[in-house]
């Protein structure tokens, strides 16, 4: 009598384990709740982590962003500094100074994402639409800007002067189209 209990038992703790699985969704482990996630999806579910902004005004990026990412910031760090020049950046990406699109243009230039400099209309079309995870891209006929791991590189809204700099405070991003690379 014992040993048909315990397969009794046995039989219906399976039974019971695969009610449960009946019950869930189909592909509930491909989602952020579920487990057995492969590597990809991991990290799409998993919170971005926000780069660190030093008092100098450079951009740290996290230890975990991809290495495209970095250079991305490495590049926008590089022209931190630059005025705000009309058309600059537009020309050569190497310039005196940069406006909106040459300083997004050239920090994306950093990642291998663009070839060759884009005016704020174009940047409207650039890439995948949406939000991305690590770099978005807003842009309309007049202005762009970018939000990278966290941070707005943007070269207006500072009071320390004008051109490209990194700010922690995000703008309203009504009559911007948002655009981001794929994969980021």
């Amino acid at each position: 009598m014992l040993k048909s209990h315990s397969h009794f038992k046995a039989g219906l703790i399976a039974i019971s384990a695969l009610a449960v699985l009946a019950l869930l969704p189909a592909g509930a482990s491909a989602g952020c709740g579920g487990g057995g996630l492969t590597p990809a999806e991991v990290d799409m579910c998993t919170p971005t982590p926000k780069a660190r902004l030093l008092k100098n005004g450079m951009l740290i990026p996290p230890k975990s962003a991809p290495g495209r990412v970095k250079r991305v910031i490495a590049f926008a760090n590089r022209i931190r500094t630059k005025p705000y020049v009309w058309g600059g950046g537009h020309g050569r990406w190497w310039d005196r100074g940069y406006d909106c699109s040459g300083s997004v243009s050239y920090a994306l230039h950093g990642g291998d994402f663009l070839e060759s400099p884009l005016p704020s209309g174009p940047m409207e079309r650039w890439g995948l639409g949406g939000e991305g995870r690590w770099i978005t891209v807003y842009a309309n006929p007049g202005h762009a800007y970018a939000v990278i791991a966290g941070y707005r590189w943007d070269t207006s809204g500072d009071s320390n002067g004008t051109g490209p700099r990194w700010h922690e405070d995000l703008r309203n991003n009504v009559g911007y189209v948002p655009r981001h690379p794929a994969g980021f």
